[in-house]
């Protein structure tokens, strides 16, 4: 890519700049309620058009949780977010419950490094907050790290996630969500390997590319088709000033999310004519849905070229952990190793990121872990964000999730019950 690709980009926006600033002001103007226009059709279509000028147009910038608090055993509970653990290129943040209840399982969720902010799984953490002490991956953007912290590549993401491990202690669950479901999976591998007393106690690998040749999307094929050079060739940048990250390579944000939207363009484009006409109507909550839904969707953070590259060499390219070729730190990544972490698969049947398959694929590469602690489930009418969020999330993955977890940890003593659940959870 031409290495001043960014500087035009940062360029085009604030050119901008004079345009979203009057047409900002056309929309005050327009919805005020003491203007007669305001109240008039011509009035009405002013402002909607000038609020959809201005964001699709806006640097969306790092969104908040915003989880203050959660309902355990029917009593409201506050929530704190605390930071327990950094580095560069992390923060480990802890949703702590105060009054603290008896429950003390940790739950570690790792959030994507694939364009978005870890923010895009709030409703997955709010999920899991009567159920687990909950903690979150929050990736750094890369061009907010100086080019001083060093490089962060996928052996550096793995080295994280045992780290973290670590802090979080022996029994701890974790949850990868798409993209981590590959470092997560090689983690646990590698500790296991160690014969690591953290190891965790459970794995839950949702929507993961475990193995891409498993029903290929246009993402897998994409990144087959093209090979690493390509990519290397075409997708790379150096940040400009004034961002801390100067001079660090990275691949953009803004280029991941031209790559979304790209693939279901005809949804996007009918969801803001269709934000449109609920302007024009004052129908206000849907036009929320739409602004609450966009101002996470359209928040995006640059990825370390290091990392993005060797995770489409390994991951898209050369399939290296279903072929048993994986390494970390030059030691192999052995999925056989794995024997005492119980493994959840959970898949979608419209996901058009990871196809079906791609994460079940890892139940036959953990080949010791005991038939009565793996399990897969199959969430029928769910595309790739669906698995990890909205209403059929939360009534049916959640609670086979919540189960898992707590019969994974009393199989010693009730594993006739364990069975049961595990039979549940099968896919039909």
């Amino acid at each position: 890519m031409n290495s001043y690709s960014y500087q035009m980009y940062e360029m085009a926006h604030l050119a901008l700049a004079p345009a979203r600033a009057f047409s900002d002001a056309a929309r005050l103007m327009f919805r005020n309620p003491m203007n007669p226009l305001a109240h008039t059709a011509l009035g009405k279509n002013v402002a909607a058009s000038a609020e959809l000028f201005e964001r699709v147009t806006r640097r969306y910038g790092k969104p908040i949780f915003g989880l203050e608090r959660t309902t355990i055993a029917g009593t409201l509970t506050r929530v704190d977010e605390q930071i327990v653990w950094e580095r560069p290129f992390c923060k480990l943040l802890r949703f702590a419950r105060t009054p603290t209840p008896m429950l003390r399982r940790k739950l570690l969720i790792v959030a994507p490094m694939s364009g978005h902010y870890a923010t895009l799984l709030r409703g997955t953490v709010e999920a899991f907050l009567p159920h687990f002490d909950v903690y979150i991956t929050d990736w750094t953007d890369a061009r907010m790290a100086p080019v001083a912290a060093g490089r962060f590549d996928l052996d550096d993401y793995i080295d994280y996630l045992i780290e973290m491990l670590h802090t979080l202690g022996p029994g701890a669950h974790t949850l990868g969500v798409c993209q981590p479901a590959v470092p997560l999976m090689a983690a646990v591998a590698r500790m296991s390997s160690d014969k690591d007393a953290c190891v965790p106690a459970s794995m839950t690998l949702m929507g993961g590319p475990i193995d891409t040749r498993e029903s290929p999307t246009k993402v897998n094929l994409l990144a087959q088709e093209r090979g690493t050079e390509w990519f290397r060739d075409n997708c790379l940048v150096r940040v400009p000033f004034p961002y801390p990250g100067v001079g660090r390579e990275v691949y953009p944000g803004f280029l991941q999310l031209s790559g979304f939207m790209a693939m279901n363009m005809d949804r996007h484009v009918n969801a803001h004519v269709d934000m449109f006409k609920h302007l024009v109507a004052g129908d206000g909550d849907s036009a929320e849905k739409h602004r609450d839904f966009y101002d996470e969707y359209m928040a995006v953070m640059d990825l370390s070229a290091d990392y993005y590259m060797q995770t489409i060499d390994t991951v898209f390219v050369k399939h290296q952990l279903p072929k048993g070729e994986m390494t970390h730190r030059g030691k192999s990544v052995d999925p056989t190793a794995i024997r005492n972490t119980g493994l959840l698969t959970v898949e979608g049947e419209n996901d058009d990121i990871s196809g079906i398959g791609q994460t079940v694929a890892a139940q036959a590469l953990c080949a010791n872990i005991p038939a009565a602690m793996k399990s897969d489930y199959l969430q029928k009418d769910v595309g790739h964000y669906g698995v990890f969020n909205g209403s059929r999330f939360r009534n049916e993955i959640v609670p086979r999730i919540v189960a898992f977890a707590a019969h994974v940890e009393a199989q010693a003593t009730k594993p006739v019950a364990l069975g049961k659940v595990i039979k549940m959870q099968r896919r039909g």
